[in-house]
């Protein structure tokens, strides 16, 4: 119920949006459709599926067809029977009645890895969906920085021009000057500096997003967080798609160790056979048509005594991996429990550093006036005024990087609790991926001759026709150029004040949905 509510928060947020600026809701709407890494891991998933037609077919029939056609060099004595050519076809139909296991445990262990991949899907996604929002929000902060240093090298100019004109009537020293040059300068470079950070971010976004950005809009509101560690790592331990797929792993070895094992044990087939023989222009010795044919039925059994100490080790190697799959069920616990402790530390971190740097922008902004006021009067000098200028702007930047770093680390969150997926955004730029198509397309399939046309890349590449060399690596033969080849360049910087980004609304604590997440052992 409370994953429900939570879910519909963060749509509803999403669906709030500046209708002239690019949307965080756009943004992963294009990542969820043309990000490379979440779109290989479709293809990866489909593998999977084809893996339990794979495990299936060996407990299937099986029906071959073979045919010769001999010439004999030389026949002599009894041999000769005036036939120089034969014609043979036969066919041979197996049927595995029993196996020892090995099927049936190969099956559950195929179906169980396509659970897993279906949970790494899922966290891929919250993880491509957290890389988005980082990379959406590098760009608002990075532009604020830009917007924030470009201010403040126009008001250093400014103080320098005027420190220039008091010094030429004798009002101020060279020394003044001086000092306002050098300011100045060093404003110039943190420009240059904040410029490159977000050429940085622009690169990332188009990276990650497949198109360079244009006007940002501020981003909605997150919904409601935990208001404890406790809870957040409850709601993480039940959720999280990473520690789901683990599980399901550790479980499907289990499934291995018994398909190992079935080794020692006997297997028994049906078997049904039929050969017609025809021994071209010639007869048999009793002078009969040289044609013939036989057919046969019965069971082939195998039974194992002795192999070396082959199926001993295949045993041994499959509990060893399955001893580290439990290893790593449980590596990963510790990584989805730190993520989140760290993740909820720093969301309520960035809220109290929020609510000090907003103050400490006041008290700076009113610093400044002060020391102008004081410096008009011959009571401050001009150092004292860089000074308070440089303070100013050390804390908007802090106040914006704050903000940035908020959103992301609830975002981060989000992601830890396994609640950052498609489904919980709500996305409506056209229909969701669906797994279970294409696992009930081929997972029991019997059909030997299908196949699925070769594949076009679902992910767009964000080379623009400018970039791309004469003699490319890659030629648009082989990766289709983008469905947008104009790849727009990003929009002018929209003004947004000192502080640059929204704080997120009071946060009210979610209370874990249920799921298993216990490693369970496979049945013989």
């Amino acid at each position: 119920m409370t994953r429900t509510i939570i879910t519909g928060t963060l749509i509803a947020a999403l669906m709030a949006g500046t209708a002239s600026a690019d949307t965080l809701r756009e943004a992963l709407v294009s990542a969820y459709h043309t990000n490379p890494t979440l779109t290989a891991q479709r293809e990866s998933l489909k593998a999977s599926d084809a893996n339990v037609a794979i495990a299936r077919a060996a407990g299937r029939p099986q029906v071959s067809v073979t045919g010769g056609l001999n010439r004999d060099l030389s026949r002599s004595g009894i041999l000769d029977t005036g036939g120089d050519a034969t014609l043979s076809v036969g066919a041979d139909l197996n049927v595995p009645l029993f196996t020892g296991g090995r099927v049936k445990n190969s099956v559950r262990g195929a179906k169980t890895r396509v659970e897993a991949g279906r949970g790494t899907l899922r966290a891929v996604e919250g993880d491509v969906f957290t890389e988005a929002v980082s990379a959406y929000m590098d760009v608002i902060r990075d532009r604020a920085v830009v917007e924030l240093n470009q201010n403040n090298v126009r008001v250093l100019t400014t103080n320098l021009e005027a420190t220039q004109d008091r010094f030429q009537i004798g009002d101020l020293t060279r020394t003044d000057v001086a000092q306002s040059e050098a300011r100045l300068q060093q404003g110039r470079a943190r420009l240059a500096v904040a410029q490159g950070n977000l050429t940085s971010s622009e690169a990332v976004y188009r990276r990650v997003i497949g198109h360079p950005p244009g006007t940002l809009a501020p981003p909605p509101p997150l919904p409601p967080l935990p208001k404890s560690e406790d809870e957040a790592v409850r709601i993480a331990l039940t959720d999280n798609p990473d520690l789901f797929a683990a599980q399901r792993l550790a479980t499907a070895a289990g499934y291995d160790v018994r398909v190992a094992e079935a080794g020692r044990l006997p297997t028994v087939s049906g078997v049904v056979s039929g050969t017609w023989v025809d021994e071209l222009n010639g007869t048999f010795g009793n002078g009969s048509a040289a044609q013939g044919s036989q057919t046969t039925a019965g069971l082939s059994t195998t039974v194992p005594i002795f192999q070396g100490g082959l199926i001993g080790g295949r045993v041994r190697q499959a509990q060893a991996l399955q001893g580290q799959a439990f290893e790593q069920v449980v590596g990963t616990e510790r990584a989805v429990v730190a993520a989140t402790r760290a993740a909820f530390a720093n969301y309520y971190a960035t809220e109290r550093a929020i609510q000090a740097q907003t103050v400490a922008v006041q008290a700076n902004e009113l610093a400044l006036e002060g020391v102008r006021a004081e410096q008009s009067v011959g009571t401050r000098t001009v150092l004292d005024v860089l000074d308070a200028e440089q303070e100013l702007l050390n804390a908007q930047v802090l106040l914006v990087t704050a903000k940035r770093d908020q959103y992301v680390a609830g975002f981060q969150l989000l992601n830890a609790m396994g609640q950052a997926e498609a489904q919980d955004l709500g996305l409506d730029g056209g229909p969701l991926y669906d797994p279970l198509a294409n696992y009930r397309r081929v997972a029991g399939s019997w059909n030997d001759w299908a196949t699925d046309p070769i594949h076009a890349p679902a992910a767009t590449r964000t080379v623009s026709p400018q970039e791309m060399p004469a003699t490319p690596i890659l030629t648009p033969d082989l990766v289709p150029m983008s469905n947008d080849p104009s790849l727009p360049t990003p929009a002018i910087i929209t003004p947004l004040g000192p502080t640059g980004l929204p704080s997120s609304s009071t946060l009210p604590a979610p209370a874990p949905s249920t799921s298993t997440t216990g490693v369970t052992q496979p049945r013989r």
